[in-house]
């Protein structure tokens, strides 16, 4: 992976969790990514497997600190953010994310309550 398209997007993809891939490692569904006209390569999309704990290092980085280490008002944003991208129909979220944040199950549904009001 030598071409500078592939190389500039590489950041890209680790940080939603994606694949760059060579033009002869192309899979069906993968995005093609060209150059000139050319298909030097594609962006493979990242599944469902690790989802959320993309989302909750990408809250860590937004929020520039371990989410166990924030006060309670950005904790709730961090649910509230969560929410928003859909975190929470993952199997066994709220308590992922109880656990990430260093609060209880409970606290965690309060604060999604808290953002529906």
């Amino acid at each position: 992976m030598d071409h500078p398209l592939l190389r500039a997007l590489q950041p890209v993809a680790d940080t939603v969790g994606a694949r760059i891939v060579g033009p002869d490692d192309m899979e069906p569904g993968d995005l093609p990514l060209e150059w000139e006209g050319e298909v030097v390569g594609g962006f493979r999309q990242a599944g469902i497997n690790g989802a959320l704990d993309r989302l909750l290092e990408r809250m860590e980085r937004e929020f520039g600190a371990s989410l166990d280490q924030l006060d309670r008002e950005s904790k709730q944003e961090v649910v509230r953010r969560l929410d928003e991208e859909g975190a929470f129909v993952i199997r066994k979220a709220v308590e992922e994310v109880a656990d990430a944040l260093g609060v209880s199950r409970f606290t965690v549904y309060n604060y999604l309550n808290a953002s529906e009001a």
